[in-house]
């Protein structure tokens, strides 16, 4: 049984934890995953060493913190799967994700590059990708979407829509809708066209993330 000062310490780094936490939850909607963790450790009011001694890794934080925009995100494309119709199924969850990466710039931050997390978010991407390659699949199957799709477009389709979201969303924050609105009309099978360029491969698609998440920064 510990004495009542190893008891006191034990609380007060359970408690600095939780702080930390809140902290990084609330910088990381509002910044993305890149906010100084000496901005995560002023707003609490302890030292950035303190912040490592819990979060050895900046990896470590993000997991932590946006466990449960994972569960989130995973449950969407889950309930998305159980709509009925598949086109508006493969919909829903494009436009509930894009939701959810307005409201936190953090979670679009792991969603669309392999460059944050760590294992958690891995478990959360193995967890995500053949949902999403389910709804693209369903979709297709149904003679709703173009054939020509593959489920890596996916992150095209978040990258374009995000943009506007980051630089429209104060003036005109349902922009996106509309952008989106006219980018899906053109993926309906109905309306095919010759595409000019083919699919990025998984290799491709982690090279174009590694790079814009430098670029944004």
């Amino acid at each position: 049984m510990g004495t009542p000062t190893t008891e006191s310490a034990r609380s007060d780094a359970k408690r600095n934890r939780v702080r930390l936490v809140a902290s990084a939850r609330e910088l990381f909607a509002a910044r993305g995953v890149d906010v100084p963790t000496r901005d995560v450790a002023r707003r609490v009011g302890v030292g950035v060493g303190t912040l490592f001694r819990h979060f050895p890794q900046r990896a470590d934080l993000v997991d932590a913190v946006l466990a449960e925009s994972f569960e989130e995100l995973v449950a969407l494309a889950e309930a998305s799967l159980a709509e009925e119709d598949p086109w508006r199924g493969f919909t829903r969850f494009v436009e509930d994700a894009l939701v959810l990466h307005g409201r936190n710039r953090g979670l679009k931050d792991v969603v669309e590059t392999n460059e944050h997390g760590r294992t958690r978010a891995q478990a959360m991407r193995r967890r995500l990708r053949p949902l999403v390659a389910r709804l693209v699949a369903r979709a297709q199957e149904h003679g709703a979407l173009r054939g020509a799709f593959t489920p890596q477009d996916i992150a095209l389709l978040f990258w374009g829509s995000d943009r506007v979201i980051e630089l429209a969303g104060d003036v005109a924050p349902e922009l996106w809708r509309r952008q989106l609105a006219f980018v899906l009309d053109g993926l309906r099978s109905a309306t095919p066209t010759s595409l000019p360029a083919p699919p990025l491969t998984d290799a491709q698609l982690r090279r174009v993330g590694a790079k814009r998440g430098r670029t944004s920064a």
